[in-house]
């Protein structure tokens, strides 16, 4: 193949930001600390006194065994439910199966880090790894959606980008969120409050916005925001649940979304029961899992406040649907 030169372009392919464990925003183009809560009141009188409201070290050290027998080898689809795979790293590897998309190996952080932003432009372009012509370059960092500042900084770059956001059963993604920072201070030694006291407000006993697992589940408050720099008709929504059970339908649509040619097939994704969920095939001789940290065994929460987050997420569920036009089996 011949080039005028002999390296390859860099081009500035600007993608994808996202919701942290299990909702992910993906841009796309081709262009040259929480506060503790008190103690709270009792959901039905099942919570003991103050120093029962904190999970003590190693909580999850059972489950994690657990786990360890789940990978064994007696891990099915339907089990694989239980887990809190992580969403955003799991589409970004998908993706990358794709002869025309090139990913970037580190989360970049350009539009929602005020200090990487003043950079310049310049900055975020020399993070992007090489790409040909003809390729997308794709790029993860948590934060994006749910930063304010982060779609007019977008639309200034490019006002045609498209964008992906990934999302998944939002009570399900509170709680994933919950047991990333659980197991943060479990390896620091540290205890830290059950999620039902984390969840539900001390005074109100209703569900506590002002927790950021919460806030962030709140899915249809952040897209409004972008709604006002960006059309519908340039958003795709990835179903997060789906796409760990079930991938290659929901690659399929990016595919389309993104204007590639189909070249992701059920060759590509294969079911490892000793992991528990979908492995990478991208030839012969080269297969990839993701990482044996991409399944935690989130902890027992009180049915009471399922129930509870359930119906408060359900209007602003409701409402996602009709503003993204896709619906979702959420409860």
């Amino acid at each position: 193949m011949l080039f005028k030169q002999q390296v390859l372009l860099r081009q500035k392919l600007f993608v994808l930001g996202s919701l942290a464990i299990g909702s992910l925003l993906y841009l796309v183009a081709r262009v040259g600390s929480l506060d503790r809560l008190q103690p709270l009141c009792p959901i039905d009188g099942r919570f003991g006194p103050r120093g029962q409201d904190e999970i003590p070290l190693r909580a999850l050290q059972f489950k994690r065994g657990l786990l360890h027998e789940f990978r064994k080898g007696n891990a099915t689809k339907e089990q694989i439910r239980l887990h809190n795979l992580g969403g955003t790293r799991a589409l970004l590897e998908m993706l990358n199966l794709h002869p025309a998309v090139v990913k970037a190996s580190q989360e970049i952080h350009f539009f929602d880090n005020d200090e990487n932003y003043a950079k310049g432009i310049e900055w975020y372009r020399k993070k992007m790894p090489f790409s040909y012509p003809h390729q997308i370059t794709i790029e993860k960092s948590p934060a994006y959606f749910i930063t304010e500042e982060v779609p007019e900084r977008i639309y200034k770059m490019n006002s045609s980008i498209k964008l992906l956001i990934i999302v998944r059963e939002p009570t399900t993604r509170a709680i994933s969120d919950y047991t990333q920072v659980l197991e943060g201070k479990e390896r620091k030694n540290k205890t830290y409050y059950k999620f039902e006291k984390l969840a539900i407000d001390p005074n109100t006993c209703e569900v506590n916005t002002k927790y950021k697992a919460v806030r962030t589940s709140i899915y249809t408050k952040h897209l409004e925001r972008w709604l006002k720099y960006f059309p519908i008709e340039q958003f795709h929504i990835v179903d997060g649940d789906r796409l760990i059970t079930e991938p290659l339908p929901e690659l399929q649509l990016v595919e389309k979304f993104l204007n590639l040619p189909p070249r992701i097939s059920q060759y590509n994704l294969y079911f490892n029961a000793t992991r528990g969920f979908y492995c990478l095939r991208f030839n012969i001789v080269f297969n990839k899992c993701l990482a044996g940290s991409k399944g935690r065994i989130h902890p027992e929460v009180d049915t009471s406040v399922i129930t509870k987050l359930r119906k408060f997420f359900h209007p602003f569920n409701q409402k996602f649907y009709q503003i993204t036009g896709r619906t979702f089996k959420w409860p």
